[in-house]
């Protein structure tokens, strides 16, 4: 079976079987670009349906809405929120026209939601009209992005519990590892001592920054432009409508959610955005340094590091027989790029709005969501799949530090930097250890030296004038 719709363009016919109308499918044929879809986003159409029903609800306070409709709107909303109606949601995600085919297709079919529940057919939009009464009071231009904040302010909910869970699964492997002492590296040259644990505690403390700060930047979210209409003056609606859509929207959300102070400056300013994916790209930046840090850990495991065992995932090598890749932080590396160039997408998108709309917003919101996906997923996927089963390998780190020439750095306090330096440049040239050269220039005892040099001394220096004399008296 089938229907025809029309709109000014003309007409077309229909399955039957279909929510959507004509607008939709009009720019289902015109944009076929990324082979994503509203529906691959829930978060998105959840959001545009507690939109809808607010603007019903606030429509119907004002009386510009007759209650029957409101109940149904607000009815076909919330079928929208079981999720039922997701398939339905079939516009690409990247589109042009500033998100109205978006809008078109949350209108038409909650109207035809609505039509069937009131013992309509589909298309009698004479009863439930997409426009005359799904979008009352609204534009694209405000609803749209409306949709996009809660959207965004949703699916970072759902990404905070992964980053937290990555953090802990560091933070927990750190405590493991509190005891195996190894070297600290800059510049890829020896350092200083420290331990794994400390190593892996800094991970973790990375990530927990990183999750306040995109707790604190989600605020931006909850400030919208609803009542606004086309340009912010508010054209076609009640002149309390903006405040009373909030207020319902607040209620339908739980959230905080406020109107912009000013709705013309509001409309086309995309600055929350850029706030938000600046915020996914800082984590982005850290995690990937993260992830370049646990392959050289795990690097060997007879000719690198060797100093973690990454747990071993699959065959590395289709031609080298017993190779296994760091495949798990290799693929978190992956995602982090992509986030960092989804920022940069983001940026040029904000920037690219004219006059009193952005139209480009179609791309920030892809690209917000789109990251926000793989981060929560590259998190769980390192906590579980590596994270958690890694293992220390406790002499390789050992021999290390006690073979390492930067060592010397705990004696500079001591036999002073001149002494210190002479004695690594024999220990580079010999390849003698720091220790055995002390011992032999007769600067310190072998106690002193074994004292100095113990793991509990390196980590935690002596630099006080006291114990100074104390080893001077020796």
């Amino acid at each position: 079976m089938s229907r025809v719709e029309h709109d000014f363009i003309g007409e077309l016919e229909l399955s039957d079987d279909v929510f959507y109308g004509v607008q939709t499918f009009r720019a289902l044929n015109n944009f076929d670009i990324t082979g994503e879809h509203l529906c691959d986003y829930p978060n998105f159409i959840y959001a545009y349906a507690k939109v809808k029903k607010a603007a019903a609800l606030a429509n119907c306070e004002l009386k510009l809405l007759d209650q029957e409709k409101c109940d149904y709107i607000c009815k076909a909303c919330d079928e929208v929120l079981t999720g039922k109606y997701n398939d339905q949601f079939v516009v690409d995600m990247l589109q042009g026209g500033a998100g109205t085919s978006t809008n078109m297709n949350t209108n038409e079919v909650l109207a035809n939601i609505g039509l069937t529940l009131m013992g309509h057919k589909k298309g009698e939009y004479q009863f439930l009209h997409p426009n005359d009464h799904l979008n009352l009071s609204q534009s694209t231009n405000d609803s749209y992005p409306t949709a996009i904040k809660l959207a965004i302010w949703a699916d970072l909910a759902d990404l905070y519990p992964a980053i937290a869970q990555l953090r802990d699964s560091f933070f927990a492997k750190a405590e493991e590892m509190k005891d195996v002492i190894k070297m600290g590296r800059t510049q890829l040259q020896d350092a200083v001592p420290m331990t794994l644990g400390q190593e892996f505690h800094a991970f973790g403390t990375m990530l927990d920054e990183d999750l306040e700060r995109l707790k604190e930047a989600s605020t931006q979210m909850l400030s919208v432009n609803m009542g606004g209409t086309a340009i912010g003056t508010g054209i076609n609606a009640h002149p309390d409508y903006p405040k009373v859509v909030v207020k319902y929207l607040r209620e339908i959300t739980g959230e905080e959610i406020v109107s912009s102070p000013d709705l013309i400056a509001a409309t086309p300013d995309c600055s929350g955005y850029v706030h938000v994916m600046g915020t996914l790209k800082r984590m982005a930046v850290k995690l990937s340094k993260t992830c370049n840090d646990l392959r050289l850990l795990g690097s060997g495991p007879r000719c690198g590091l060797n100093e973690v065992n990454l747990p071993k995932m699959q065959p590395g090598s289709s031609i080298m027989p017993g190779k296994v890749n760091p495949v798990i932080p290799e693929v978190v590396n992956q995602v982090c790029y992509h986030v960092i160039g989804a920022d940069v997408a983001v940026n040029f998108a904000a920037e690219a709005g004219q006059l009193q709309l952005n139209v480009m917003e179609p791309a920030i919101a892809y690209e917000i969501f789109k990251s926000i996906k793989m981060l929560k997923q590259a998190c769980v996927t390192l906590a579980e799949k590596c994270v958690d089963g890694i293992t220390p390998n406790k002499d390789v780190c050992l021999n290390f530090v006690l073979g390492s020439i930067g060592i010397v750095t705990a004696l500079n306090p001591y036999i002073g930097y001149e002494n210190s330096a002479s004695i690594a440049k024999e220990a580079l040239v010999t390849g003698k250890r720091v220790r055995d050269i002390a011992l032999e220039r007769g600067l310190l005892t072998a106690e002193q030296i074994d004292e100095l040099l113990t793991p509990e001394n390196m980590l935690n220096p002596k630099l006080s004038a006291e114990s100074r004399a104390h080893f001077a008296k020796k």
